[in-house]
């Protein structure tokens, strides 16, 4: 299934949640890949079928995975972190 949606969310949806958001576009625009669509927002949006991929803080992954495909960061400001498992998983559902 390839990934055209993806959901970034912390608990509250503003500061963390929008780092993340911001990141992941700059990893996409680095390694030319479009066609994804990137928003932040809160735990509390958080569905099955809201998002082909959801990305949060380790603490919170547990969740995302109850809604699908999920990637929980250890460092949620870390670019290599983002940028290492982010690409494995567009790798992998192309």
């Amino acid at each position: 299934m390839a990934i055209k949606k993806i959901m970034c969310f912390c608990g509250s949806g503003l500061g963390t949640s929008f780092i993340m958001d911001m990141n992941i576009k700059k990893v996409l625009k680095k390694n030319n890949i479009t066609g994804i669509e990137v928003e932040h927002s809160t735990i509390d949006d958080v569905a099955p079928g809201a998002a082909d991929l959801f990305v949060c803080g380790s603490d919170l992954v547990a969740n995302a995975q109850k809604a699908g495909l999920a990637i929980g960061l250890n460092n949620m400001v870390s670019m290599p972190e983002l940028e290492e498992k982010l690409m494995k998983v567009l790798n992998e559902n192309k």
